[in-house]
């Protein structure tokens, strides 16, 4: 075992190196990529419907657990491949041109705020669904839509048709845009018989309330929300739960050590970073974190506007996906965004980001104590 790790997984500091850079990196993502990887991220690899412990105080936690593993179990296991047999909704896999789905819920929405284990749930369908893992399929709504941008829309509808399960982490419309294209794309899979599987800080009805002009594309959005069963589940963000409060930032001169005290780390300036996120399409910011183990960053101050903050959304995802840790010199990471932001339509998303990068500042703790 490389002297960078422990018995227990965590990343320990090494020989000095180089460190890497974010800024360096301009991946390109073949097509075929994207849809093969759609699967849970690492963090999610091992969770189960047992795994998931419910707050005794919030029975909506354990009520949505049964819940979807009926769901699940209601799946079956005949694949998409035409095998004539009916499918969770009462439609033959191979009669998806010659019947129409039956009305009503295609699917399951868990909406709940953040940390409470709205993923882990997603995940867990995921894994118990009773299919082969190129049957199902999970992202992100970001994923699903650079998707459709890299595929086509109907590329997209083939390759997903031939699914059982489509699971849509992060549930989020943004624009009118996505709007109608999601609503048209899940509309196509719902009558292939596809299931569908989603999470979200916010109730389908309310969906791109206070981001743009709702009301203009409210047949489509009452369109989606009839697909899916609402599962409220409420609780406290368990990322911070019993834990103590995030490491406050440290020097640069600790960061820039560590970056090059730390086996697999980068080394990038917060700035010059969020400049260069503009030159990458978010579909590429997993790619950008491959191979990394620490992302280390100095001069963290106030994101400028809200498309950089948007930008900077995704990568957060990206690396509490990959559970890389983040290490930062200037302001902490609760002073990332502006009030006006924070008070604004994407404040759920940037909320989610502050939650995810303190889960990761706390992680990179033990970078600079050799814990």
């Amino acid at each position: 075992m490389s002297s960078s790790t422990a018995a227990s997984g965590r990343l320990r500091p090494t020989a000095d190196a180089a460190p890497q850079s974010l800024c360096a990196r301009e991946p390109h993502v073949p097509a075929d990529r994207l849809v093969a990887e759609m699967v849970p991220p690492p963090r999610f690899d091992a969770v189960r419907f047992a795994t998931y412990i419910p707050d005794p105080k919030q029975p909506s936690q354990t009520e949505a657990v049964g819940v979807l593993e009926d769901f699940a179990a209601g799946l079956g296991g005949a694949h998409a491949t035409g095998s004539g047999k009916r499918g969770l909704f009462g439609l033959g896999r191979g009669r998806a041109k010659a019947a129409k789905a039956p009305a009503g819920p295609r699917g399951v929405y868990l909406d709940g705020g953040y940390g409470v284990g709205k993923t882990h749930l997603l995940a867990s369908l995921w894994h118990a669904a009773r299919a082969e893992p190129a049957l199902k399929a999970f992202g992100t709504f970001v994923e699903l839509t650079n998707l459709v941008g890299a595929l086509g829309f109907q590329k997209t509808v083939e390759t997903l048709s031939g699914h059982r399960l489509l699971c849509i982490d992060e549930f989020e419309l943004d624009d009118p845009g996505d709007t109608v294209l999601v609503s048209t794309l899940l509309g196509k899979l719902v009558d292939a018989g596809v299931a569908l599987a989603a999470t979200s800080n916010t109730l389908p009805g309310k969906l791109g309330e206070g981001r743009f002009a709702a009301a203009d594309f409210l047949r489509e959005i009452q369109g989606l929300s009839a697909r899916f069963r609402t599962l409220r589940i409420d609780g406290e963000d368990y990322r911070h739960r019993g834990l103590p409060d995030a490491p406050a930032p440290y020097s640069e001169e600790q960061v820039t050590k560590t970056a090059y005290a730390t086996e697999g780390a980068s080394l990038d300036d917060f700035p010059h970073l969020l400049e260069h996120l503009a030159k990458v399409h978010p579909s590429r910011y997993g790619a950008l974190t491959d191979g990394l183990r620490a992302v280390c960053l100095t001069d963290v101050r106030p994101v400028p506007d809200q498309s950089t903050a948007l930008r900077l959304v995704v990568l957060a995802d990206r690396l509490y996906d990959r559970e890389v840790p983040v290490l930062a010199s200037g302001l902490p990471f609760d002073r990332l965004f502006s009030e006006e932001m924070l008070n604004g339509g994407y404040r759920k998303k940037y909320f989610r980001a502050i939650s995810r990068l303190t889960a990761l500042a706390r992680d990179a703790k033990g970078l600079v104590d050799g814990d």
